[in-house]
């Protein structure tokens, strides 16, 4: 799904055939449009997908560095609380862990440690760095300290190394009030930025698919290149305004359309995907 959210947004944003480039991807894992390569003076896009829990998400900019996690609250599977963050005691300063375990309860101090973690690990994807960054060197001071579904809030600041870093943005919402979504945007830069006001709504995507237990999927698109006249289809739903804009909800058929198959029709591996059990839901993931 990832690869074929990303597909979609080269292939309409760019404007190139659905089998007219190549993608690839870095030492790190981060994927770029590998052909054609942009030709001089033309926007580089940056763009980084994350799947977890019930969604695979995209986030994609002209002109800056992004990245984007989405993190599903769920209960640890063999240990308590407590014990999962004496775990993971290194992986967040002192001032985030008074913030996490300041929560409320059990349930919230998790809600607040995923949330923590996606925007980490939303950085981390942005820049390209890999596992090995000390996470200790980031500190993110949250707001607000609640979020609200259907809303998008960019407060939260970062501190790099002590220092506050004021040319990132980072986006948070909740695609449901179990999964949080982080997208990291760095600093503006080149010529995709030389744009009227007019033509703000063409600067960013982002993109949500979710997985569902029955054949029906649907895909959650956040996308500020159409004009609001062309945002919402008959299957639209509209979440209440906010800035930057709220959600569209689209059907599987549309993440799809406009599509060219890369390669010959394989129905074995079909038939096989369908003869395998679903994996049950682990005891840790109900709430």
């Amino acid at each position: 799904v990832g690869r074929l959210l990303i597909r979609k947004l080269v292939s309409e944003k760019l404007c190139l055939p659905w089998d007219g480039f190549r993608l690839g991807r870095t030492s790190r894992g981060k994927p770029y449009l590998a052909e054609p390569s942009p030709g001089p003076g033309t926007v580089h896009w940056s763009f980084n997908v994350s799947h977890q829990g019930d969604y695979a998400v995209l986030a994609a900019a002209p002109g800056r560095q992004v990245g984007v996690d989405v993190m599903k609250t769920s209960r640890p599977g063999s240990s308590s609380v407590p014990e999962f963050f004496r775990i993971m005691t290194r992986q967040f300063t002192e001032l985030e862990w008074r913030t996490i375990r300041s929560a409320g309860s059990d349930w919230d101090q998790l809600h607040m440690f995923y949330r923590h973690w996606a925007l980490k690990e939303s950085f981390i994807k942005a820049i390209g760095s890999g596992l090995g960054f000390d996470l200790q060197r980031v500190e993110f001071h949250i707001s607000p300290n609640q979020l609200q579904e259907g809303r998008v809030f960019c407060q939260t600041r970062m501190y790099l190394d002590e220092e506050e870093e004021d040319t990132w943005t980072f986006e948070e919402c909740l695609l449901d009030k179990h999964h949080h979504v982080a997208v990291a945007l760095g600093k503006p830069e080149g010529p995709a930025f030389n744009v009227s006001p007019a033509n703000a709504d063409y600067r960013r995507a982002r993109c949500y698919f979710r997985n569902f237990k029955t054949t029906n999927s649907t895909q959650f698109t956040r996308d500020l290149f159409k004009p609001p006249s062309s945002r919402f289809t008959q299957e639209a739903v509209i979440l209440p305004e906010a800035t930057p804009p709220a959600f569209t909800l689209l059907s599987f058929s549309e993440l799809v359309s406009g599509a060219t198959p890369l390669s010959d029709e394989d129905p074995s591996y079909w038939e096989s995907f369908q003869s395998k059990q679903e994996a049950p839901v682990r005891q840790s993931e109900m709430q």
